[in-house]
């Protein structure tokens, strides 16, 4: 088994990356599990809100390279997968414990926060393996920890803890290791538990007002309430 998916709560899709060995790499048939996981979440109703986070000692140690050696790997395959979790039109939280590196960075980064352990630590060391992102590392860690910073995690490839990752915007929490599932569980069911619709109009509003000016960005927002209204009253009995 690479991937445990889970219903934790009603409405809650809990991912679990589960190759510990490895520290929870991402070679094919995970990145192909995470691929269907990803769009029976988008396409089932029942679905509402997810968590995805890997089993100890680690979140996602990134790309398995040994399983992507050859010249010639689908390494597109993997892409496809991170460009899929951020492309999501319903709320998705990493919960990250221990290392979120390159691959396993981009994944945390492209749900819509980060609530992380106490033993998190971040990093991308695409540079220091000779790499480039192809799944928005240069374009989404920017805009959660500014550019500056984002420079000194790119071109250092060095790691940052918890504390620091809260610091700089990175995480929206840090909470002890164990009480890191019920946290980021407890959070996607108080999501699940609002009308869908209101929590994916007002999560398009987020996502495509921050890649906006901030006159674009008010604009998106009126055009999301004017549509809504227009569909009549806002009210959502569960």
């Amino acid at each position: 088994m690479t991937l445990r998916i889970e219903e934790p709560a009603s409405g809650v899709m809990l991912l679990t990356l589960d190759r510990p060995a490895q520290r929870n790499a991402i070679d094919l048939a995970l990145a192909d599990a995470l691929a269907a996981a990803l769009a029976e979440f988008e396409a089932e109703p029942r679905w509402r809100a997810g968590v995805v986070t890997g089993a100890p000692p680690a979140f996602c140690a990134g790309l398995d390279l040994k399983a992507f050696s050859a010249p010639d790997a689908p390494r597109n395959r993997v892409t496809e997968v991170i460009v899929a979790i951020a492309g999501r039109h319903k709320p998705m939280i990493a919960a990250v414990n221990g290392a979120a590196y390159t691959g396993g960075l981009e994944i945390a980064i492209s749900c819509d926060f980060i609530i992380a352990a106490e033993s998190a630590r971040f990093a991308d060391t695409h540079a220091k393996i000779g790499a480039l992102s192809g799944s928005g590392m240069g374009s989404r860690l920017p805009r959660a920890v500014g550019a500056r910073f984002a420079r000194q995690m790119m071109l250092t490839c060095a790691p940052i803890d918890a504390a620091t990752a809260l610091r700089v915007g990175l995480a929206n929490e840090v909470v002890a290791d164990d009480a890191l599932l019920p946290r980021a569980i407890e959070l996607a069911a108080l999501m699940a538990g609002h009308d869908p619709e209101i929590v994916g109009i007002a999560k398009q509003v987020v996502d495509r007002g921050t890649e906006a000016t901030l006159a674009e960005a008010i604009a998106i927002e009126r055009e999301a309430l004017a549509r809504r209204k227009a569909q009549g009253a806002m009210t959502w009995k569960r």
